[in-house]
């Protein structure tokens, strides 16, 4: 049997700003409603599910993306004054090159912290 994640859920003070914050600065489509959620579907059939929530612990999401794209969300990010970091822990401006890739972090506005990365950890350089 082959599992697959199919689909998470997401804290949010304001599901329907966070969710937009997410698919505006990786270039998805637009959120759908779906019951109590802000639905983001993702290219490889998993969603993201975004639930308002008065608790919003922060979680840690990680997207890859090809370097094309890792150009395209490092500008939107820069345009929208999002500072970046080269580490989880938001120390070392700007980005990484682990794996022989680039990766970088930022915060959305709920305090999530997300990645997005060209090349998986682990992956060799």
């Amino acid at each position: 049997m082959s599992i697959e994640l199919n689909h998470t859920i997401v804290a949010a003070r304001d599901k329907n700003a966070e969710a937009r914050f997410v698919t505006d600065v990786l270039g998805l489509p637009g959120p759908v409603p779906f019951g109590p959620f802000a639905v983001v579907e993702l290219q490889n059939g998993v969603s993201l599910d975004f639930m308002d929530t008065a608790d919003v612990p922060s979680q840690h999401y990680a997207f890859l993306i090809s370097e094309e794209e890792f150009d395209a969300v490092a500008g939107r990010l820069r345009d929208r004054g999002v500072p970046t970091y080269g580490d989880p822990g938001h120390q070392t401006p700007g980005h990484n090159t682990n794996d022989g890739g680039r990766g970088l972090y930022f915060s959305s506005p709920d305090g999530h912290n997300l990645e997005v990365l060209t090349k998986p950890y682990g992956s060799g350089g």
